[in-house]
Parts: structure tokens; C-alpha cells; sequence
């Protein structure tokens, strides 16, 4: 993170008017019912973390708090009638309540970069920049979240995602030829059926391979029985450690340690051991990635060949399955735009975008296919 100009901010300072206008007392209203919100949430979300995370949380609402008195002080005393937070902080102020996750702190990275303190006249620079590293706080702890949820995330979105994309333009561009309603819905079947199929299929090869090829690449145990006979000074057994990235010196000296232990009789850990976590364990199951594939994919392809399942045919069959994918579609670009810390709306939109574009070009395939045929 780059710090903040503190030099700038320390010779901006908090300038008034001579008489506060009553604009001016609404406004510190709403800033200071918006820190009690935020404040309240990081609490909520603390409640829900244990260590380090929590520790960073209570802080987080201490500083709000801090902004709150700010406030405060301005007004004289909390005024009888407060304006109600903002529709983001009571969204966030729901969430953190009921779920705790990362979506929260996701929106709480938003709401943090959209801080008004800069161009406030009435906050100190103090506050601005507090907002500001507040920000990163934020962020640096949803990226804890995102990292661990990253490979499941990725398997669902793009999985749902495909689904939705190749079998919208399939029954689109299908449909376009003016074939019978039945055959629209074989063809979405089988879509269905086909993608979820090489997607699963694809995800157990490839999870597959690179266990293997992580196996391969890993130290092994083949030479630990040679040890005790290895020459002390002579000590070839540095240029495995050499090889693994140490240095020469540090090199020589483990492996003297390591064939000094293995001459006398002592139990060591062997030479091919690394330490920490298993490369097999952060690359997961392949089966688990084929299976999951398989029905991320069928849950979106589903969506697309739902109006037919049900029995219409026509334009109606078309319009319904365009809007329920385009929920779709908006939904799971506003979900990747949101844990992305960007924005849902942008995403969603860019989503839907690339969804019907498909669907679109398929579509007139279609027609030019069925003009050509009739």
C-alpha cells in the first residue's frame, strides 16, 4: 500500500463557517448515524472472528467511533430525530448480523473508497486519511477470504457461467431454424448433458495431471539410504539442498548435520522432505473438481431450457428463457464484481453483455440456416 501524503494532509485543516448553516447540521447528522452503522458492523463481524481478524475489526470500529465524537462535538449533542444510515450501511449492518462472510467485507471495502471526509470541509484531515487506510484494512482482510474460497469460487462461477452462455446459444440458435418445440428441447438436453459431461471430464483431467505432475516435481526419499555412507567433507549430499535453492554455505552445512546424524545412528528427517503444506492437498480432489464441474455446469445449463421443460414453444419460450438467464447472468456478474471489490452493477452488466452477444450471434445463424433450408 502506498501511505498516504502525509504532508498534504496535515496543512489541510478543518475549515468552518462562521455560523453552520442547518444544511450543514443535517449533514453531520447523517455522517454521524453512518459511523455508529459502520462501527456496529465491524463489531458484528468481530463477534464472528477469533484472533488476529478480530482484534483488526475492534479496531476498525474504535476508529468509527472516534469519527462518531467528531460529530458530536460539532452538533453539541446527538439531536432528538437522527436521519435513518444510508441503503448501503443497512444492507451491510443485515449481513454482517446474519452471515459474517466475506461478501460483508467485500462491501465494506466499497463503502470505505466512497468516504466523503476529502471534500468535507468540516472533517479534519485525520479522518480523511483514516478512511483511506481504513480502505486497505478492509480489503487486506477480504483478500484472506477470497484466497480461501478462490478455487470453489472459480469452479462455480465459470462453471454456472458456461452453462449458461453455450446452452442459451444452442436452443437460441436451434430455435431460430423454426424446428418443432420438442426437437429445441432435445437439443438443450443433450446440451446440457454434452457440456456438464466434457466439463467434468476436463476438470478430473486436468486437477489429474497436475497432481501428477506436482508428484514428479516433488523431493523424494531415494537416496536417504545412502547416507550414512556419504564422506563428511566430501559431502555431495549439499547439491540436492543446492538445487532446492540454499545457498552454497547453507548448503554444505545442512548436509553436514543431516550425514553426521544419519553416521551416528540418530533419526533425522529425511533428505527429501519439505516442509509444509502438501502441494496435493492445495490442488484438491480430481474427482471432487469433476464432480462439482459437472453440476455447476448442469445448474446453469438447466436455466436456459427450463420454458421448454414446462411446454411452451415460440416467441414465449424465447422472451422467458432470455430473462430468466439474464438474472442469471447479472447475478453471477454482480457476485464476482462484488468479492472482486468492483463494481456488481458493471459486472453484472458485462456479464449479460457477453451472455446475450452469444446468444445473439447463434440466433441469427439460426434464421439464415432455417431461410436457407425452407
Amino acid at each position: 500500500m502506498s501511505p498516504p501524503n502525509v504532508g498534504a494532509t496535515r496543512r489541510r485543516p478543518v475549515t468552518t463557517a462562521a455560523t453552520p448553516t442547518a444544511r450543514d447540521r443535517r449533514r453531520w447528522a447523517r455522517y454521524l448515524v453512518d459511523e455508529r452503522a459502520e462501527a456496529r458492523v465491524y463489531r458484528d463481524l468481530a463477534s464472528r472472528r477469533t484472533g488476529e481478524e478480530r482484534a483488526i475489526l475492534l479496531a476498525l470500529a474504535e476508529a468509527e467511533g472516534r469519527h462518531e465524537q467528531h460529530w458530536l462535538d460539532l452538533l453539541g449533542d446527538a439531536p432528538q430525530r437522527l436521519p435513518r444510515p444510508g441503503i448501503g450501511t443497512t444492507m451491510l449492518a443485515w449481513m454482517a448480523r446474519r452471515f459474517g462472510s466475506i461478501f460483508v467485507l467485500a462491501l465494506a471495502q466499497n463503502a470505505e473508497a466512497r468516504s466523503p471526509y476529502a471534500d468535507e470541509p468540516y472533517a479534519t484531515a485525520q479522518m480523511a486519511a483514516d478512511e483511506q487506510v481504513h480502505h486497505e484494512v478492509v480489503r487486506g482482510l477480504a483478500a484472506r477470504g477470497r484466497r480461501r474460497l478462490s478455487g470453489t469460487f472459480r469452479a462455480a462461477v465459470f462453471g454456472a457461467n458456461d452453462g449458461l452462455v453455450s446452452n442459451l446459444a444452442l436452443v437460441m440458435g436451434v430455435g431460430a431454424t423454426g424446428v418443432a418445440p420438442s426437437f429445441v428441447l432435445f437439443s438443450g438436453i443433450a446440451g446440457l448433458l454434452a457440456g456438464a459431461l466434457s466439463m467434468g471430464a476436463g476438470e478430473f483431467v486436468s486437477v489429474r495431471s497436475q497432481r501428477e505432475l506436482l508428484q514428479a516435481t516433488e523431493e523424494s526419499d531415494y537416496a536417504d539410504d545412502a547416507l550414512p555412507h556419504l564422506d563428511l567433507d566430501a559431502n555431495e549430499l549439499a547439491l540436492v539442498y543446492r538445487t532446492r535453492g540454499m545457498d552454497a554455505d547453507e548448503a554444505f552445512a545442512k548436509a553436514r548435520e543431516v550425514v553426521s546424524a544419519a553416521q551416528n545412528g540418530h533419526a533425522t528427517a529425511p533428505a527429501g522432505a519439505a516442509p509444509g503444506e502438501s502441494s496435493h492437498e492445495v490442488v484438491g480432489s480430481a474427482w471432487g473438481a469433476a464432480v462439482s464441474s459437472f453440476l455447476f455446469f448442469a445448474s446453469g445449463a438447466v436455466i436456459p431450457v427450463l420454458p421448454w421443460i414446462f411446454g411452451l414453444s415460440g416467441i414465449v419460450a424465447v422472451v422467458i428463457a432470455l430473462a430468466l438467464v439474464g438474472v442469471a447472468l447479472l447475478s453471477t456478474g454482480a457476485m464476482v464484481g462484488l468479492l472482486s471489490g468492483a463494481s456488481p452493477l458493471k459486472r453484472g452488466l458485462r456479464q449479460l453483455a457477453i451472455g446475450f452477444g452469444a446468444a445473439a450471434v447463434t440466433y441469427v445463424l439460426g434464421l439464415l440456416f432455417g431461410v436457407s433450408a425452407a
